[in-house]
């Protein structure tokens, strides 16, 4: 028997697992935290790390990982990614302290972004046909929409009915499974004319984002106008300056700033930092809200959350035919209205509310993000050639999770401390609790005025079909 057998069919199914395992993985910690803080004796930190150290790292590599694998093999790189995040799933369920289990969620995060950056252009290698490119195309979202919608619950009844540790120890038979599938249907491909990695923007833009994120979730503890967060912050902005000098210089750059000169480029980029940054950052504090303030299980916390969820996939799957009618960057916009009124709605859950309290606001906000996703697919990439499409992919990724990374450690610095590990009073943390989302609201309100003076108005090119429906 042939060792290998390439299939279009089987590439689509290992590509569309190993992503649910992705998503399921970003989906399910969530619910676990409360647990987790428990377990380790962890602060709020160490649990935003849980959080950061692996968007953090997902986003910073991703666009590097890409041109890698197009240089030297997708299916290599690929594999690769799925060894290392189902090592480090196996570290992470094993982590005896919080610092253990936060190495490891950076190291997974970068497994992640090694498959996330390959398995798009693996699924364009295996379909060379418009029609079968978007039937895959339509499954590979339809698998990211599911694997979130139930992944809260998922967590929520590993860490209730057996361990927090669970969420981790199941990645590892999954992804064992994987890899030997991966082997027997991927084929090899690789881009004949490879861009050049770019090591100094990688460096710059890796440095310059840690520096950040480490003040702003140091900041409370250390004191901000101290010497050390003050050097910090110092520091991520040469850094990040270096970066953005870098790539106006260098030949092959990892981030071509002359994409932003079109607006439907930059409008897409900062649409999903901003509900990035608002929305699924505030996913964590409001989980820590049902299970520290409300006294929810994890797994009665997944079933609070599982509707929104369920209603963000349907009104992704009829948005993604509402295209054909109304602009992206009309219902991109609309989706961060409603993601700022949602939020709103939310801050009147108080200390002494009903979980019903909370359903209304996550409603709306799961039905505008669910409006966000296929359209935002749409515009960002439209927004470049078909042979740049990995890259608008990439990028519109990395600023996804790097709104996912800044905003949980910004938020965090609003919220006290204490009591988000259920140390100290519950009013305390809904007052900061609701400081910190009204600041998601702003954000979303300038997001969706930023968004439509770049978008509305402005023609996008839709595939027809259905479209990738991304969801974090």
């Amino acid at each position: 028997m042939r060792r290998h057998r390439f299939s279009s069919t089987g590439t689509l199914a290992v590509v569309c697992f190993a992503t649910a395992m992705l998503m399921l993985d970003i989906a399910v910690v969530n619910t676990a935290l409360p647990k987790v803080a428990a377990d380790l004796h962890a602060n709020l930190t160490g649990i935003q790390w849980i959080v950061d150290a692996y968007t953090l790292a997902l986003a910073a590599v991703v666009l590097t990982a890409g041109s890698i694998a197009d240089r030297i093999g997708r299916r290599l790189i690929f594999t690769t990614g799925m060894g290392i995040f189902t090592a480090t799933s196996l570290a992470c369920a094993i982590a005896p302290n919080i610092a253990v289990l936060d190495a490891a969620r950076a190291v997974q995060g970068i497994g992640a972004a090694m498959m996330f950056a390959s398995s798009l252009a693996i699924l364009v290698d295996a379909f060379p046909t418009e029609l079968g490119r978007t039937k895959a195309f339509a499954a590979y979202g339809a698998t990211i929409g599911a694997a979130f919608a139930v992944g809260p619950l998922v967590g929520g009844a590993l860490t209730s009915g057996i361990t927090w540790r669970a969420v981790f120890y199941v990645n590892v038979p999954l992804g064992i499974a994987a890899l030997a599938a991966s082997y027997m249907w991927l084929r090899e491909s690789r881009d004949p004319s490879p861009r050049a990695i770019d090591r100094i923007g990688q460096a710059t833009l890796t440095g310059g984002l840690f520096l950040l994120i480490l003040a702003l979730l140091r900041g409370n503890h250390e004191g901000w106008g101290s010497a050390l967060i003050v050097a910090e912050l110092v520091g991520a902005g040469v850094l990040l300056a270096l970066f953005v000098f870098t790539e106006s210089r260098v030949q092959h750059p990892m981030l071509p700033l002359h994409l932003f000169r079109r607006s439907d480029f930059s409008g897409s980029q900062i649409a999903a930092f901003t509900v990035s940054a608002s929305f699924f950052a505030l996913f964590l504090y409001i989980t820590l809200y049902l299970q520290e303030v409300l006294r929810l299980s994890p797994i009665q916390a997944g079933l609070v959350i599982l509707p929104g969820t369920i209603l963000m996939f349907a009104v992704s799957g009829a948005t993604a035919q509402l295209m054909t009618r109304i602009r992206p960057g009309l219902l991109v916009v609309v989706g961060l209205v409603l993601v700022a009124v949602g939020l709103a709605m939310m801050t009147l859950d108080g200390v002494h509310s009903s979980w019903t309290a909370l359903l209304p606001g996550e409603f709306v906000v799961c039905f505008g993000t669910g409006l966000i996703n296929p359209a935002l697919a749409a515009v960002a990439m439209g927004s470049v050639p078909e042979h740049q499409s990995g890259l608008a992919a990439g990028a519109n990724d990395a600023f996804r999770q790097t709104g996912i990374a800044v905003g949980v450690a910004a938020f965090g610095a609003l919220v006290p401390a204490a009591a988000a590990v259920g140390h100290g009073s519950a009013a305390a943390y809904v007052t900061g609790w609701h400081t910190a989302m009204f600041v998601g609201v702003g954000l979303a309100i300038v997001g969706a005025l930023v968004t439509a003076a770049l978008l509305i108005g402005r023609r996008t090119e839709v595939p027809t079909g259905d479209l990738v429906l991304d969801v974090a």
